[in-house]
C-alpha cells in the first residue's frame, strides 16, 4: 500500500467520530425536544410501590440520600433495605432513618443468603421476596430524588407494553476535578444510550440508578436468581425484559447521583470497571466504540493531513462537535446550566475515557465495593474462588 493511500484511509476513518457526534446531537435534540414539547402525561393510577435498596458500606451523604425517599408525594409505598453483613456500618444510618420517619414504612433485612457472585443481585433476590407490592423500584444507594420521583416512575407503566422503566442521571457533588469529569461522563452516557435506542429501534437495557419493573415481569425472566453471577445487573434486567417483547421506557426527568470526593485514579478505576463490564456484555458494540473517540482520531487526522489547513480543520471539527454534543445533552437536555463552565475539560475527559477503553481490552479484573473479581463472558468470578480453583488444579496436576 502506498503511503498516500494510508494517509487517505486514516483521513476517512478520522471522520467517523465526527459523524457520531452529529448523530448524537440529532438524537439528543430530538429526544428532549419531544420531552419538552409534550405535556407530562397525567398519572391515572397510583399503584402501591416497593422501593428496594441494596446497600453495602457507607456512601457519601448516605442519610440525605435515603431521606429523600421518605417524603415522596405518593400515596402508598414502602422502602426496604437489604444488607448482607449484620455489622455493616450503614445499618445505624438506616435505623436513624426509621426513627426520624416513624410514619413511613421502612424495613431492613440482613444476613442475605449468598446465591451468586454478585453481592448486589444477592440483595435484590432477597428484596424482591420481601417486597409487599407487585411494582418494585430498585435504586442505587448513592441516588437522591425529588418529591415527584415515584409519579415519574409509575406513569410509563400506564402503557401495558412497558415492562421496565429506567432513568438518566445527573451528578451532584463538590467543586472537584473528578466530580466535574463524572458530570461529563453522565452526558456521554445519555448521548450513547439515545444513539443506541435510535439505531436499534428501542431501549434494550436499563440503568442501575433506577430500575423499575413488576414481579410478574421478573418471573418471566427467571427472577434475579437467574442473574446472580452476572456483572451488569442493569443491562441484564433491561435486555432480558426487552427480549421478551416488552418496552424499556425512560423517566421524564433524570435522578441525581451524589458523588464523593475522589482522586483522578479513582475516577479512572470507575471508568475501567464500566469498560470491562461493557466489553463482556456487548463485545461488538464495545469494539465499535473505537470510532466514537474523537480526540485520538482528531490527532490522527491532523498528523495524516498534507496541509496545515486540513489539520486545523480536523482539530476544530472535533472541538466544535464535541462541545456541541456535551452542551446539547447537559445544558439543553437536562437543564444543568453549570455544565457550560466545565466543557473546557472535555479533552482531558476524552483522553482518560480513551485510556480506559484501551485498558478494558486487556483486563478482566475489577474491584467493586471493596471486593475483587474477574469478569468472564459477563459473569463475575470472585478472586478468592479463582485462587482456590488454581490451587486445586495444581494439586491435581501434582498427583
Amino acid at each position: 500500500m502506498m503511503r498516500s493511500d494510508l494517509h487517505a484511509i486514516l483521513l476517512v476513518l478520522a471522520v467517523a467520530p465526527l459523524v457520531y457526534y452529529l448523530l448524537s446531537i440529532y438524537c439528543v435534540a430530538g429526544y428532549f425536544r419531544a420531552a419538552h414539547r409534550d405535556e407530562p402525561p397525567k398519572v391515572r393510577a397510583t399503584p402501591p410501590v416497593s422501593i428496594l435498596k441494596p446497600v453495602r458500606g457507607l456512601d457519601f451523604e448516605a442519610y440525605e440520600n435515603f431521606a429523600s425517599f421518605c417524603s415522596l408525594d405518593y400515596p402508598e409505598y414502602e422502602i426496604v433495605f437489604a444488607v448482607a453483613d449484620a455489622d455493616d456500618p450503614v445499618i445505624p444510618v438506616i435505623e436513624k432513618l426509621q426513627r426520624d420517619f416513624p410514619n413511613r414504612s421502612i424495613r431492613l433485612v440482613t444476613n442475605v443468603p449468598r446465591l451468586g457472585a454478585n453481592e448486589k443481585i444477592n440483595n435484590l433476590c432477597r428484596l424482591v421476596r420481601e417486597a409487599k407490592y407487585d411494582l418494585v423500584v430498585m435504586v442505587d444507594s448513592d441516588v437522591r430524588v425529588e418529591n415527584d420521583y415515584l409519579q415519574d416512575v409509575v406513569t410509563p407503566f400506564q402503557d401495558p407494553t412497558v415492562g421496565a422503566v429506567t432513568a438518566f442521571y445527573r451528578v451532584v457533588g463538590g467543586a472537584q476535578l473528578a466530580v466535574y469529569l463524572e458530570q461529563l461522563e453522565c452526558m456521554d452516557s445519555m448521548a450513547s444510550a439515545l444513539v443506541a435506542r435510535r439505531l436499534e429501534g428501542k431501549m434494550q437495557f436499563a440503568f442501575g440508578w433506577t430500575m423499575a419493573t413488576t414481579k410478574r415481569h421478573l418471573r418471566e425472566i427467571g427472577g434475579w436468581e437467574a442473574m446472580a453471577d452476572h456483572h451488569s445487573d442493569d443491562f441484564e434486567l433491561g435486555n432480558r425484559i426487552a427480549r421478551r417483547g416488552h418496552r424499556v421506557e425512560l423517566m421524564r426527568k433524570p435522578v441525581s447521583m451524589v458523588s464523593p470526593r475522589k482522586t483522578l485514579r479513582e475516577f479512572f478505576a470507575h471508568q475501567l470497571r464500566w469498560a470491562i463490564g461493557l466489553r463482556n456484555v456487548r463485545p461488538v458494540a464495545y469494539g465499535g466504540m473505537i470510532f466514537t473517540h474523537g480526540l485520538p482520531w482528531a490527532v490522527v487526522g491532523a498528523l495524516a493531513a498534507r496541509s496545515h489547513d486540513v489539520a486545523v480543520t480536523y482539530l476544530l471539527a472535533y472541538l466544535v462537535l464535541r462541545f456541541g454534543m456535551a452542551w446539547m445533552a447537559g445544558v439543553r437536555g437536562v437543564g444543568d446550566a453549570s455544565m457550560t463552565g466545565k466543557l473546557w475539560l472535555l479533552p482531558l475527559y476524552d483522553a482518560l475515557n480513551f485510556g480506559s477503553w484501551m485498558a478494558g481490552l486487556f483486563s478482566n479484573r475489577i474491584v467493586w465495593r471493596g471486593l475483587a473479581y474477574h469478569v468472564r463472558k459477563g459473569q463475575l468470578v470472585p478472586e478468592v474462588n479463582e485462587l482456590q480453583e488454581t490451587r486445586a488444579h495444581e494439586a491435581v496436576e501434582a498427583k
